[in-house]
């Protein structure tokens, strides 16, 4: 998980940022992307593929990255956007807005299978979330970020389910998409 990050160190590097998104597989909410620099030389207990943890466990994670970071750029792209521009794109914006929103300028990126355009010398690495734990860092801020965000969905819009599926295709969500679209349906003929 350190090979990325020390072999930049070896070359003069300090700042390299992980950047990561969650929300490309839902059928509901945003595309949030995280960019974080880690203190060079942190180590961590938590931190690995959000995919691979626990909720408990990225929460934890989330407090070590939060005690180690040198900045922490978080990017969205709502589900308009999604909609007019694909969420490959959207994903890449997101990606983007992220590291824009850092606080320090990183020398370097490493970003999960995203390559990207950018001023700033990179490198997109196939599975990087469990791979490199800048990365890995970043896919747990994204990911807690995404799930905080349904979470508060979920007050607004209580009948899909949000607070418990994020707003990915479970058996849950489809079948209220499935209610919620009849009941719309039916009322449409009255």
């Amino acid at each position: 998980m350190y090979e990325f990050e020390e072999r930049l160190y070896e070359q003069g590097i300090t700042y390299v940022a992980g950047v990561d998104e969650a929300g490309r597989g839902p059928l509901a909410g945003p595309v949030v992307a995280a960019a974080v620099i880690l203190k060079k030389g942190a180590t961590f207990t938590y931190v690995n593929d959000s995919k691979q943890l626990t909720e408990k466990e990225r929460e934890l994670a989330l407090v070590e990255i939060k005690e180690n970071a040198v900045a922490i750029g978080i990017g969205m792209s709502s589900v308009q956007e999604i909609d007019l521009i694909n969420i490959y794109r959207a994903s890449r914006q997101a990606m983007l807005s992220a590291i824009a929103q850092l606080k320090v300028k990183p020398e370097f990126i490493l970003s999960d299978a995203m390559p990207m355009e950018i001023d700033i010398p990179m490198e997109s690495i196939i599975k990087g979330d469990a791979k490199s734990v800048s990365i890995a860092a970043a896919s747990i801020i994204a990911k807690t970020t995404r799930d905080a965000y349904m979470v508060e969905m979920d007050k607004l819009f209580p009948s899909y389910g949000f607070a418990k599926h994020k707003g990915y295709p479970t058996k849950e969500h489809v079948e209220a998409i499935k209610h919620i679209w009849n009941s719309t349906d039916s009322q449409k003929d009255v």
